[in-house]
């Protein structure tokens, strides 16, 4: 109900819904409207308003009707003179006369109702209180009055455009509007103002302080003004399938827009566009459907805030009937006394469409569409149109259904009577497809109610339409909101919503995964269907792009591979079925160990490390390699600290003594990086020289060696007595080596159990918290996701323009994080391998920690940053080295770090909490 102004009604009556679908009005004059009745000559007085397609008068007096003259209807449109006496006075136009064969009378005594059509010949007098006006008045009645009686649609509306755009051209915007007289003026265009149902032509300025839309009318104010420095959003938008449309935001409220531009040019609303863009760059995030998606995928944003989110991108909007936000039937049960939300049969299946929901209304659809010839679709009418919007909102938006239906109501029968009544027609009904609207999940409940107190008709029992009849389970309409706002933000819902986002925003909604999903429209429905711009007859163009508008139009595509899951808490699941990799199900099980208190304790102190992050200080700095630093791993007890380097060494620092404590070199190339095995017996390190290297703490000596590639090995890592090493040969090996005896230094058995080929040289590789899961990062920029038990690949993005520096999985392993050559750090998520953020960061970055929402990472400056990826926003930089960040290591509770560079340093850096 964003669109729906509230004001005073007994102060204007006149409105724009007053006017047909695609008119325009142009101009208005004060007139005396001249009855006579029983011998009695009645002057009222009033507005006389020139509209492309009627004349309207509205009567200063609120008792008497509005009255809407159809130009078409009209048979004579003329002046008339003033007769005076005297025969040397030279006669003038005294008024207009209109003859009619019928008209509408609307609002009589100012009650909102079906209009009422009086038909006949009829004869109206109108003097304009400015009579040197008249003769003008008359003329441009008559050019409308010819358009009107064209025989073709588009020929009416060519004649119209022409005489809109003349007027146009005629005007211009007046500065003297300007806010502020300092004001610079950067462009000026012609565009309409829109709202629900209604276009407004006038003129756009944008100076370097606000943006102003002047309506050719002065209705319903003489400027529009929208200071730049409070705009929160711009979004471009298709209006009528075509790139013409700019909505600009100022409050953060997705919902509701302070102006929706059409513009004639594209060229016109890309320039305003780019100008905002620019002018807000400093203060304004641009957001994608991917930062939406992390954000609500880690429970940063509401089922609803997310659903409103993607509309938005998706060009729908509140202003546009035809696109108006779309939302899903969530509950299914409209007859319990109690609505049970643990009971999956509480809720509606979002892995279909509406059409799919009854197995045998379905199968008579499917029966159809195999005999159909081209072009097929399985549903004749859509699941959002503007129809269905005022079916939903006739009872707090009357004018505008009357304005949409010709001035008349739908039949009693048919309209929003009871909820659970339309829930059963959209499963049962031939043609009744539609979801729902954002306003079942609002905190307004007068939609539901008929507090305008509207004579909506009668229904056949004899029963008036009054209020909407609600479920059983609700008390009243406010009770009934916030049992859907809870339905909608349930377990259930958010472990299934990102099955309906597939079929609405993602790769369900079109080709042959729309027809696998029974999610088929009409070709017209959706962008890109046609192309209005290449229909050269002007009747069929206009035919077309009405259908369009009226029929209603499918969202913006906004995901072509599926949608992840919503990752939700730690209790008992209530699905009827997974929908996630079984691997993927048992990443987060709930917590049923003795030492859970424990785990719990442990990870409120993570929460609270990275909370503060960006309070890390840098405690010491020590130079102890002469080349960068590659590798860093520590012990348990933190007490010794192993490095690696370009430098070919190992180097071994003690905490205790604050001081170098082991050198060791294994051959003359570089070390690449080093990890440390169970129990802080030994040392893995990897080389440029195509070997793994055994170190042993206790005896201070190699050994063992692997020799296990054709190339440099760049990075390992370890789990449940597997090695798994990467290689610029362009593989990944695992390896099956004990480390008991390798603690017991013994000669290790070392078992090759798998490979892992890839395109180009893997320049780095991780695992998930579980084992279960690697990702590794090529030369070229793709990212692999692979399965360790079988060793088969999931997933392969290429998500870098160069090599990839440093991959790691989400502690919940959810998501994998890659910073790259190209300086941009890329989120995918595990389920589906879809590429789900993309920040590009002022340099580039070479390795990091991350917690799934917060990102320290280290950059080519040497400067430690902290990224928080929700909103995109680098909060934090931190100086550290005198060049690139090569190597960082976190402990457990995420209090202390360490960091290499190329510098040849190592710094210690701890949380100041």
């Amino acid at each position: 109900m964003a669109f729906i102004k509230r004001k005073e009604r007994s102060k204007e009556r006149f409105s724009l819904l007053l006017l047909d679908l695609e008119e325009y009005y142009f101009e208005q004059h004060t007139v005396y409207h001249v009855t006579t009745s029983s011998a009695k000559k009645r002057k009222i007085r009033g507005s006389l308003k020139v509209c492309s397609k009627s004349i309207i008068f509205e009567p200063e007096d609120h008792v008497e009707p509005i009255l809407k003259i159809p130009l078409r209807d009209c048979k004579k449109i003329e002046a008339v003179e003033e007769k005076d006496q005297n025969p040397f006075n030279e006669s003038k136009p005294a008024g207009l006369t209109i003859l009619c064969k019928q008209v509408y009378l609307i609002k009589e005594n100012n009650v909102v109702a079906p209009y009422k059509v009086e038909r006949g010949d009829s004869t109206f007098l109108f003097h304009l209180e400015v009579s040197s006006k008249t003769e003008d008045v008359v003329q441009t009645l008559l050019q409308l009055h010819r358009a009107s009686c064209l025989d073709k649609l588009g020929d009416q509306t060519a004649m119209i455009a022409a005489n809109l755009q003349s007027r146009l051209a005629r005007t211009s915007f007046d500065k003297n509007s300007f806010q502020n007289v300092s004001e610079i003026p950067h462009m000026e265009c012609e565009a309409e103002m829109v709202t629900p149902l209604v276009t407004n032509p006038g003129h756009v300025c944008i100076t370097d302080q606000s943006l102003y839309f002047q309506p050719l009318n002065g209705y319903p104010e003489q400027v529009v003004r929208i200071e730049l420095h409070r705009v929160k959003q711009i979004y471009k938008r298709r209006h009528g399938l075509r790139p013409l449309g700019l909505e600009v935001f100022c409050t953060e409220n997705d919902f509701c827009s302070d102006i929706y531009l059409k513009f004639y040019k594209t060229s016109d609303r890309n320039d305003l566009y780019y100008y905002i863009a620019t002018f807000l760059e400093n203060h304004m995030v641009e957001h994608t459907a991917e930062s939406y998606m992390l954000q609500w995928q880690r429970g940063h944003l509401s089922n609803y805030q997310y659903l409103l989110h993607l509309n938005n991108l998706a060009d729908r909007s509140g202003n546009d009937l035809s696109q108006y936000p779309v939302f899903p039937w969530i509950i299914a049960d409209y007859s319990s006394t109690e609505l049970d939300m643990m009971n999956p049969a509480t809720f509606r299946d979002l892995s279909k469409p509406v059409g799919a929901l009854n197995k045998e209304r379905l199968e008579r659809l499917l029966s159809r569409y195999r005999d159909m010839p081209d072009p097929c679709f399985m549903y004749g009418s859509h699941y959002s149109s503007p129809g269905y919007v005022l079916f939903y909102l006739v009872r707090v938006a009357p004018e505008h259904m009357l304005c949409l239906q010709n001035g008349r109501y739908d039949n009693a029968d048919r309209m929003f009577n009871s909820i659970g009544e339309t829930w059963k027609n959209c499963l049962e009904g031939a043609t009744d497809f539609k979801e729902l609207i954002p306003d079942f999940y609002g905190n307004d409940p007068s939609f539901l109610l008929n507090c305008l107190s509207l004579d909506l008709g009668k229904r056949q029992g004899g029963s008036s339409v009054q209020d909407v009849v609600l479920p059983p389970w609700a008390a009243d309409a406010s009770d009934f909101l916030q049992k859907s706002q809870k339905a909608l933000e349930s377990q259930y819902v958010s472990e299934h919503l990102h099955e309906w986002i597939d079929l609405v925003f993602g790769f369900k909604q079109k080709g042959s995964e729309a027809v696998a999903a029974h999610n088929v429209f009409h070709p017209l429905t959706y962008e890109g269907g046609i192309d209005c711009d290449s229909i050269e007859d002007p009747n069929e163009k206009i035919a077309m792009l009405i259908q369009i508008l009226e029929f209603g139009q499918t969202p913006t595509q906004l995901f072509t591979t599926p949608h992840p899951q919503r990752i939700t808490p730690r209790f008992q699941s209530i699905s009827r079925t997974s929908s996630v990799n079984t691997p993927l199900n048992e990443l987060s099980p709930a917590s049923t160990s003795e030492d859970s208190s424990f785990e719990d304790l442990t990870e409120e102190t993570r929460r609270l490390a990275w909370n503060n992050i960006a309070k890390l200080k840098l405690m010491s700095t020590h130079k102890i390699h002469k080349e960068a630093v590659t590798g860093i791993a520590v012990t348990r007890t933190a007490s010794s600290v192993f490095t690696t380097s370009q430098d070919s060494t190992l180097k071994m620092f003690s905490r205790e003594s604050n001081g170098l404590q082991r050198s060791m070199s294994f051959s003359n190339m570089a070390l690449s990086s080093c990890l440390m095995l169970p129990e802080d017996k030994a040392v893995v390190c990897s080389s440029w020289d195509n070997n793994v290297y055994f170190y042993s703490i206790p005896f201070g000596r190699r050994q063992d060696t692997l020799m296990g590639h054709d190339d440099a090995i760049s990075k390992m890592c370890w789990k449940d007595n597997q090695l798994y090493t990467a290689s610029w040969d362009s593989t990944v090996k695992v390896w099956q080596c004990d480390s008991a005896d390798i603690a017991n230094n013994k000669r290790c058995q070392f078992e090759l159990l798998a490979e892992f080929e890839h395109e180009a040289g893997v320049n780095t590789i991780n695992l998930n918290p579980a084992g279960t899961l690697l990702v590794s990062g090529t030369k070229d920029g793709t990212a692999t996701i692979w399965d360790t038990s079988s060793s088969v690949q999931l997933h392969q993005v290429h998500c870098h323009s160069g090599k990839i520096h440093d991959m790691a999985f989400s502690p919940d392993s959810r998501h994998v994080l890659s910073v790259g050559e190209d300086s941009c750090l890329k989120v995918i998520d595990v389920q589906t391998g879809m590429m789900i953020s993309s920040v590009q960061a002022d340099e580039e970055q070479r390795c990091f920690c991350w917690d799934g929402n917060t990102v320290l990472s280290g950059g080519q400056s040497g400067h430690l940053q902290v990224l928080d990826l929700l909103s995109n926003k680098v909060t934090t930089r931190i100086p550290g080295h005198s060049g690139a960040v090569t190597a960082m290591w976190m402990n457990e509770q995420c209090s202390t770090v360490i960091t290499g560079g190329e510098d040849k340093q190592i710094i210690f850096w701890k949380l100041d909490c």
